[in-house]
């Protein structure tokens, strides 16, 4: 992305679970041969311990589910 680390960046994160709401874009992390790659997601359910994600916004099949935290963590195994 064009001016990557000077304040340029097109997307708007929450990272307060606390607030978390359907519709929240967020930064989520990858288990496995992906961590330490950021992934965006758009949260589609919010739940007390997780929240469900659409990791590919316009492939309602894309849903995968994520840790409750500022950054989810996802399975490696229901990103592939």
């Amino acid at each position: 992305m064009q001016n990557m680390g000077e304040g340029d960046c097109p997307f708007e994160f929450n990272f307060d679970p606390a607030t978390f709401k359907v519709g929240d874009t967020v930064s989520y992390r990858v288990t496995g041969s992906l961590a330490g790659f950021p992934f965006i997601g758009q949260i589609v359910e919010v739940h007390d311990d997780h929240v469900f994600l659409l990791s590919e916004p316009d492939k309602p099949e894309s849903r995968v589910r994520g840790t409750r935290e500022s950054r989810p963590v996802v399975e490696e195994a229901d990103v592939l």
